[in-house]
């Protein structure tokens, strides 16, 4: 399945289905689902990349299995000025494998700032380093994920 505009993703979801939104780094996966109304994102949980790229799609196509998803949103990792870098070429390489895997709707999302967002925000909450590191990846995740539904309820 190609990947598509994001405009188009609802219209391809199955009745109940929810999303699952990707924040795929070097080391990690982030991982956030929406509920079924489309309205909240809400952090899963962090899947540490393997020496097979091929398991970790499998393990992401696991779990969409498993819980109802009906497509993705993966944060595309652009520079400020809109360029595409090397994170988001690794990214639509990402897409493209795990479309391979899996054959639901995938739309990818400007992520621009959205670990230093969520960073900020674990700082304010005065949480450890420790404890941060821990819990950024699926938290950006769900920042990624609730920008898109933020997008698609205020009518794009």
């Amino acid at each position: 399945m190609p990947i598509r505009n994001p405009a188009d993703l609802l219209a391809e979801l199955p009745e109940k289905s929810c999303l699952l939104g990707l924040d795929a780094g070097e080391k990690t996966i982030g991982l956030a689902i929406s509920d079924p109304g489309l309205s909240i994102a809400s952090p899963l949980e962090t899947v540490m990349r393997g020496r097979k790229a091929s398991a970790d799609y499998a393990k992401v196509a696991a779990l969409a299995q498993a819980r109802n998803v009906g497509g993705f949103v993966l944060g595309l990792p652009v520079n400020m000025d809109g360029s595409a870098g090397p994170r988001a070429q690794a990214t639509r390489a990402f897409a493209r494998n795990l479309l391979a895997q899996i054959d639901l709707p995938l739309v990818l999302w400007d992520e621009r700032m959205s670990t230093q967002a969520v960073t900020r925000a674990l700082l304010d909450a005065d949480m450890s380093r420790a404890k941060r590191a821990e819990v950024v990846d699926k938290m950006a995740a769900a920042f990624i994920l609730q920008g898109y539904l933020d997008w698609v309820r205020i009518g794009r």
